[in-house]
């Protein structure tokens, strides 16, 4: 009988994309996914450093597996991803049932560094690499929606952050490359792709070439004219994007290329710029503000979704009222927010400055009620309204339901039977409005 994997992602869509291309790995390899963890021969963590819980997390998981390979010696445990790099050989000592730590970096060499733990080895692959050209077929969580990697790693410097110490320098596909996956997946049947990376503005910056004015050649937007074409991709959304680097020539890109969504991920972190400047973010909160006015100015309908810090080290009551002043100025769709939380490594860990739990709590708290609040009101202009969505999934609570999403990124459910709607775009008459999703019926006929 063959072996059975589980793997558990912990994090962002990069460790997401990761996983589904290590999973292609194994079942190249003859291995059959296994649901239940507990029951699989191979147990991989996937994991994320951004915050103590998560991390926490890893090691709850972790204690249970090594318990049970006590007595089942042939269980094989990975860590790979962010913690697995930041941790390196000192993972092996706090689990030593653990037979392979890789960084994020060797995702696409899982098969070699099994081939050494089946041969009788202990490995840790942390070091530094050149990220090879990924050749791999990634085991997909969906058949309509992918994610494809354009740049890895980021040159940034945020003085709360651990990515870059992780996840190393930026190195981007080429053009071509990303363009072919783009294209197979198009062959595949998909429907959506989002083109990802961790600062996925600052793509092209480390490839050879540039133009006659000395501007480079290869960009984020230069990247979507090249693979907007391509038959059969209706959708094509990217993330994370930086505001210091958020253009213009972007912003006017993704209004006149119709494959692209209007919705827009652009973190903010803080609206008080003494903070931003601790942070090292390298903009401030007026241009950020100048960011979000060009993008509606070109559309004005578009969906913007941002990430928050509360509780960063030194910030006072008057600073994070700023960041909640932002937020209601701007009108955000959607924000992910997070208590600061000190990463090993980093500049803004050591300093004397740290804010209490207590406070770190009740801001959250305090900016999660925001949150919801400028949800809702983006929300309800969609009452009513004819929206175009593209069937993902069955809604697994209402057998009745399946679900999708808008091009804004908005979860619609309507009624009707994955089978007759799963990929294809149907026409919704919203009927109820929530912060975070939309009920609608559909409009015949379907789009495509």
């Amino acid at each position: 009988m063959a072996r059975r994997y589980h793997i558990t992602t912990f994090g962002c869509q990069m460790n997401k994309a990761d996983s589904e291309r290590m999973a292609g790995i194994l079942e190249t390899m003859g291995f059959e996914y296994e649901d239940n963890a507990e029951v699989a021969d191979l147990i991989l963590y996937n994991t994320c450093t951004i915050r103590d819980q998560a991390e926490q997390k890893v090691y709850s998981y972790l204690g249970k597996q090594a318990i049970r390979k006590k007595t089942n010696p042939n269980l094989t445990l990975i860590v790979a991803g962010c913690v697995a790099q930041q941790e390196g050989e000192a993972l092996l000592r706090r689990v030593p049932e653990l037979d392979l730590v890789m960084g994020p970096q060797y995702a696409n060499q899982l098969e070699d560094l099994l081939t050494q733990v089946f041969n009788g080895s202990q490995v840790v692959a942390t070091d530094p690499i050149h990220i090879m050209e990924d050749i791999t077929k990634p085991r997909r969580d969906s058949a309509v929606t992918a994610w494809v990697n354009v740049i890895y790693g980021c040159n940034e410097r945020c003085t709360y952050c651990v990515v870059p110490g992780v996840r190393g320098i930026e190195q981007s596909r080429t053009p071509d490359a990303i363009k072919a996956e783009m294209e197979n997946l198009a062959l595949q049947g998909y429907k959506e792709i989002t083109l990802l990376g961790q600062n996925i503005d600052a793509y092209g910056r480390d490839l050879l070439g540039s133009k006659p004015d000395g501007q480079h050649l290869h960009t984020l937007t230069d990247l979507l004219y090249h693979v907007h074409d391509i038959e059969g991709i209706d959708r094509i959304r990217f993330a994370t994007s930086h505001p210091r680097y958020f253009t213009e020539r972007l912003i006017k890109a993704c209004a006149e290329l119709p494959k692209i969504c209007e919705h827009f991920h652009i973190p903010f972190q803080s609206g008080d710029n003494d903070i931003l400047k601790a942070m090292s973010r390298g903009y401030t909160h007026e241009k950020y503000r100048r960011i979000i006015d060009t993008v509606r100015a070109y559309m004005p309908d578009a969906s913007v979704s941002g990430d928050a810090i509360v509780g960063f080290p030194g910030e006072t009551e008057e600073q994070f009222q700023s960041t909640l002043n932002l937020m209601q100025d701007i009108g955000f769709d959607m924000v992910n927010t997070a208590a600061y939380s000190p990463r090993p490594g980093t500049p803004a860990a050591l300093w004397e400055n740290q804010i209490s739990e207590e406070v770190k709590i009740d801001r959250l708290q305090r900016i999660n009620h925001l949150v919801s609040q400028s949800a809702q009101t983006r929300s309800d202009r969609y009452a009513g309204r004819i929206e175009e969505v593209l069937v993902e999934d069955q809604n697994y609570k209402d057998k009745t339901q399946v679900v999708g999403r808008t091009r804004a990124n908005r979860l619609t459910f309507l009624k009707g039977t994955i089978e007759e709607l799963k990929g294809k775009t149907v026409p919704v008459k919203i009927t109820a409005v929530r912060p975070f999703s939309l009920t609608g019926e559909q409009v015949v006929p379907v789009i495509a």
